[in-house]
């Protein structure tokens, strides 16, 4: 029989190990060792978990303040952007806009909206007036005192409750409120307070609270400067903030779990914190340090909160009983094994390893689902705030996917283009195209737009013209959305500037036309097609009155067939002959929607049937003063009513073509009138120069600008810049007296051959320097006399009036020059005042001139204390012995003599005169008694000395001299002329050819002066001696 074989080794210590008791401690030492290294990897992975989620949380909870307070700076935005296109808000506007935006629904945290207005120190009273003026009798700005200006809270909505605590508080009183306004003032951007109690914290502590705010500046001023925005500031638009209020409820049931702290400033300082979400001290033996934390900064409005976030010992407590329970469910399942180790062995490994999967599944399960939330809210918060902008902009705004489907569409764009409101932009996608389509005159660019590829992110522009008279211009432009490709459609209303732009260059065209004095249908002819360029649909005609204002002619109409203004041409004017008759009798706009139906076409139906017009648009062409000149019409070839686009472009087509009449009917007077003046300009009997100074204007501005300060003074020290400045003088005219006047032949007017010199030549260089400074400084007219030279080089004097004519004193480039040549005129006047003033037997000063010269001096001895003069009179001796023995030839030959000597002693500045018969005076200016006297010495002694030589006959003549000196006490200068008389007397007495000096009382002489004088007046003989003849209260000449 077979012995059983001895298992081998192996099989041995297999069966020993398989053995219950040893499999289970087996089983139970490696599943112990397991669930240890299991509870190990555990409380590992949770403290990873625990971090990750920790900073997720933190994450999450910053963006979600970021946010929402980036959300509440849009609100203000908002407010602003109402102020800036409103340019002026009261209190219901703003309190409807406030209101509509729900804040206590969408805005949790924020205590209001309000406005601060900016008001200067010496605008209080004023101000505090005007608010009580709306309701509020009680109104002040508090606190009380004056400031320098103050920023009262004028609007802060809801009006209600503690709110109203804010009501007329002046944030500037405190330093911190103050800077704030200061800083958005000078930015133009956000700004945000530091840590502040609130004014509606009534009680305390409360919550700490922040302002936000945005500076207001007033409509259409500058803002690109520090200056520019301090001078524009009007206010702020504010939110109160409390912090308590703001933080409920961020970061939801995940935020709940974290300890939140808010600091203001970059620093951690409990003195500055403004929130904390656990403010309890630490439990008995819990450390007062969390285990997990971190410090993050945050920027609102341009300024900085620290934030310190902790977990909570509740976070992850339960991750601590995960752990644990991994530990107690080891060790059960290790029992659990030993006992069936045989049984489950695999079993369990297979299931460890799914349980150990199916966490982490779990897990990553938990986390994406909360990300895909946070994702969805906040996509939801942006979609709401693009529905928001959207909504405010000027532009209509449609967006598709390229392939017809709309996706978006804004409030303008449903208002631009008319959309009911029924109709679903993104369901009817199509129809709304369509719809669009049908309200354009040409639908082609709108259409091509759609259907065109674009490339990412190029721009197309188009401008759409509709059927009501409006203008949009379009922009398309090609993006990503997502991973699909959109189109974004931007509408804007240019009508009014479209209009503007085709009023001006219709109107530029027809001041063309005009200046170029093209005719009256030309001008109106550039008006009608002018406005048919930019409205294809219509024709439009002028009709003028004829001069007896009874009919109605044809003026323009290129574009209506030519039997129609064939039968319209001639019409009279009379209430109910057509559009245009009525518009011109009743002086009043005449819209006729359809000409077959209206009794005012009823002579003329088949005509406008012909012509294939429907309806007739006229209003009256009126005068500046009001008169009725015709009347301008619109023709639209289907019957219609006229939009309002089209009564004002009727309205201005008419004034134009008003101004266009008026301007032409002027014109053709003013060519009228230069003509006539043409002739009178050619056939004056004075000469007339037309000449342009532009270019000297111009240089003396040149000189001006070099530092040039006196150019009266530089021309005079400058003659060759002077004789410059006259060579760029141009003459561009002159008539056919100028001609003449320079020698001209007649008929030949050969402008190259003139010059300036034909008004001022070179000797006249200093009047013409006068009469540039004069025209320089804005003078409209100046006269001068000056000499000028004829083409043929003889010089001649003239009297010249420069005109500059009226529009042209800056440039000077239109001046009119009339001469006169008054070179005899001046011949004869010198020869009248020669023969005035002299002498003409001695060539010397006459009586007359010597006494006002003698006058002259006298003033100016009263002007000038100190100064002195003397005055000499000389008598020839025995004269009458002479005129006697040798006759008057030989008298009048002895008086020249005496002339003779007397010029070669005179000084340039003495002035000699004979005074009488054979009297003579010096006068000395600056001399004294003295001098005088050494003077008279001097040519006593020349004259007795040179003999007079005639017909081989030697004549000794001699002179008595008398001196007086002239004093400023005297009455006139007759005086001093009195005492040196008297003097001369005392010389003859005393035995002639002598001197003799009056003194001041010398003039109570011995009456036996003129006795004598009396005694020998009739040694005055015939020649020039006799016709002199003595002044009044004078003494008689002595003779002898």
């Amino acid at each position: 029989m077979d012995t059983p074989a001895h298992p081998s080794l192996r099989d041995r210590l297999l069966h020993g190990l398989l053995r219950p008791g040893v499999l289970a401690a087996l089983v139970l030492a490696v599943c112990s060792a397991t669930t240890c290294a299991l509870w190990l990897g555990a409380r590992a992975d949770a403290e990873r978990e625990a971090e990750t989620d920790f900073n997720h949380r933190v994450r999450e909870l910053i963006n979600s303040m970021a946010q929402r307070m980036q959300t509440y700076v849009q609100v203000l935005y908002g407010v602003q952007g109402l102020f800036a296109s409103a340019g002026s808000v009261d209190r219901e506007a703003f309190r409807i806009y406030v209101a509509g935006q729900e804040l206590n629904q969408h805005f949790p945290g924020v205590q209001g909206v309000g406005f601060m207005r900016w008001v200067p120190g010496s605008a209080r009273e004023a101000h505090i007036a005007a608010v009580r003026a709306e309701g509020f009798p009680d109104y002040t700005i508090t606190p009380a005192g004056l400031r320098p200006h103050y920023a009262p809270v004028l609007y802060l909505e809801p009006f209600s409750g503690s709110n109203l605590r804010a009501f007329g508080f002046d944030p500037m009183s405190e330093p911190m409120r103050r800077v704030t306004l200061e800083q958005a003032r000078d930015s133009g951007l956000p700004a945000m307070t530091g840590r502040l109690r609130l004014v509606q914290e009534k009680n305390a502590p409360g919550q700490a609270g922040f302002l936000v705010l945005l500076p207001v500046y007033r409509k259409g001023m500058p803002q690109q400067t520090l200056a520019q925005r301090r001078a524009a500031i009007e206010g702020w638009v504010y939110a109160p903030f409390r912090m308590g209020d703001l933080m409920a409820g961020i970061g939801g049931e995940r935020g709940a779990s974290l300890d939140v702290e808010i600091y203001d400033g970059n620093s951690v300082d409990p003195a500055q914190r403004m929130y904390d979400s656990a403010p309890a001290e630490p439990a008995p033996g819990e450390p007062a340090a969390m285990a997990r934390q971190t410090t993050q900064q945050i920027s609102v409005a341009n300024h900085r909160w620290t934030v310190r976030i902790a977990a909570l010992p509740e976070s992850y407590s339960l991750r601590d009983e995960k752990t644990q329970l991994i530990g107690i469910a080891g060790l059960m399942l290790s029992v659990l094994m030993a006992l069936l180790a045989w049984l489950l062995a695999q079993s369990r490994a297979r299931a460890g390893l799914a349980l150990q999967h199916s966490r982490e599944l779990a897990a990553e399960l938990q986390e994406g689902q909360a990300s895909m939330q946070a994702l969805a809210d906040s996509a939801q918060r942006s979609q709401a705030m693009l529905r928001s902008i959207l909504d405010s902009t000027i532009d209509g705004i449609l967006v598709d996917d390229c392939r017809g489907t709309v996706l978006n569409v804004n409030r303008r764009f449903r208002q631009l283009w008319n959309v009911p409101e029924q109709m679903d932009g993104q369901s009817d996608g199509p129809i709304l195209m369509a719809h669009v389509a049908g309200q354009l005159e040409q639908a082609e660019p709108f259409l091509e737009a759609g259907k065109q590829p674009h490339r990412d992110n190029e721009e197309r522009q188009a401008l759409l013209n509709l059927k009501d008279g409006r203008v949009l211009e379009q922009f398309t432009r090609t993006l990503r959305l997502g991973s699909g490709q959109a189109r974004l459609w931007s509408f804007r209303d240019i009508t009014e500037r479209t209009q503007i732009d085709q009023r001006e260059q219709t109107r530029r065209q027809v001041l063309e036309l005009l200046a170029t004095g093209a005719p009256l249908q030309t001008i109106l002819e550039s008006v009608v097609l002018g406005i048919e360029a930019d409205n294809p649909s219509m024709l439009c005609s002028i009709l003028l009155l004829d001069p007896e204002g009874s009919r109605l002619l044809v003026g323009a109409a290129p574009s209506l067939p030519a039997f129609f203004n064939a039968a319209i041409h001639g019409q009279p004017v009379m209430l109910g002959n057509g559009a245009c008759g009525q518009a011109v009798a009743a002086n009043c706009r005449v819209i006729v929607e359809n000409i077959q139906t209206d009794p005012l076409w009823l002579r003329h139906r088949d005509l406008a049937r012909r012509a294939g017009v429907g309806a007739c648009w006229s209003d009256p062409i009126r005068s500046s003063s009001g008169t009725v000149l015709g009347a301008f019409a619109i023709y639209s070839r289907l019957p219609q009513r006229p939009s309002p686009a089209n009564i004002t472009l009727i309205e201005q087509a008419a004034h134009l073509a008003g101004i266009a009449i008026e301007q032409a009917q002027a014109a053709q007077a003013l060519r009228v009138e230069e003509a006539r003046f043409r002739s009178l300009y050619d056939n004056a009997p004075v000469a007339l120069w037309e000449q342009d100074w532009s270019e000297v204007r111009a240089r003396l501005v040149e000189l001006e600008m070099s530092g040039v300060e006196d150019i009266p003074a530089y021309l005079h020290h400058n003659p060759s810049q002077l004789k410059q400045l006259a060579s760029l003088v141009r003459i561009t005219d002159l008539n056919a007296a100028a001609l003449q006047q320079v020698g001209a032949l007649p008929g030949h007017k050969d402008l190259s051959a003139l010059s300036l010199a034909q008004n001022f030549d070179h000797s006249a260089l200093p009047a013409f320097a006068r009469a540039l400074t004069a025209l320089a400084q804005g003078a409209h007219l100046f006269a001068c006399e000056s000499s000028f030279r004829r083409l043929d080089g003889v010089a001649r004097q003239n009297e010249l009036t420069l005109l500059v004519m009226p529009g042209h004193a800056h440039s000077l480039d239109f001046v009119i020059v009339s001469t006169v040549d008054i070179t005899e005129r001046k011949r004869l006047n010198d020869e009248l005042l020669l023969l005035a003033t002299t002498d003409f037997l001695t060539g010397l000063p006459n009586r007359r001139e010597f006494m006002a010269r003698l006058d002259d001096e006298q003033a100016r001895l009263q002007r000038d204390v100190g100064e002195r003069t003397a005055v000499v009179m000389l008598d020839l001796d025995h004269f009458k012995r002479i005129n006697d023995e040798h006759g008057h030839a030989a008298g009048d030959a002895v008086l020249r003599h005496l002339a003779t000597l007397m010029r070669d002693s005179q000084r340039k500045i003495d002035m000699l005169g004979r005074v009488g018969g054979e009297e003579f005076a010096v006068l000395l200016p600056g001399a004294d008694l003295a001098a005088a006297a050494s003077y008279a010495e001097r040519l006593r002694q020349r004259i007795a000395s040179t003999p007079l030589l005639l017909s081989e006959q030697e004549f000794t003549v001699t002179v008595s001299v008398g001196i007086a000196a002239m004093d400023a006490l005297d009455a006139s200068g007759d005086a001093a002329l009195i005492r040196a008389d008297k003097a001369l007397y005392r010389a003859k007495r005393g035995g002639r050819n002598r001197v003799e000096v009056a003194g001041r009382d010398s003039a109570a002489a011995p009456a036996e002066a003129e006795t004598k004088a009396g005694a020998e007046a009739g040694g005055e003989t015939g020649g020039e001696a006799a016709k002199e003849a003595d002044r009044p209260g004078h003494p008689p000449a002595a003779s002898a």
